[in-house]
């Protein structure tokens, strides 16, 4: 019977349409959608360094960068921006 209602439950929350937010045209001030750019950034420029200067780098530099940014993006989403 549980497992019923959970299904109930489940199709009645998919039927929502997916929009923009109201102001998604400003998306690029938020502090979230900068920190996930940073991120992509970080990983695109890492994936393009030639493997003779990541020798130089710790690897686990890199990502714990990108974990940071992507932290700081779920806080900056947390955060009322005007």
């Amino acid at each position: 019977m549980q497992a019923k209602n959970a299904c109930m439950v489940i199709k009645t929350h998919t039927r929502k349409k997916l929009e923009l937010v109201e102001d998604a045209r400003s998306a690029w001030r938020w502090i979230s959608v900068q920190a996930m750019a940073a991120a992509l950034a970080v990983q695109g420029a890492w994936a393009s360094v030639p493997e003779d200067m990541k020798a130089s780098i710790p690897a686990s530099y890199v990502q714990w960068l990108t974990l940071a940014l992507l932290a700081l993006g779920i806080g900056g989403r947390l955060v009322k921006q005007s």
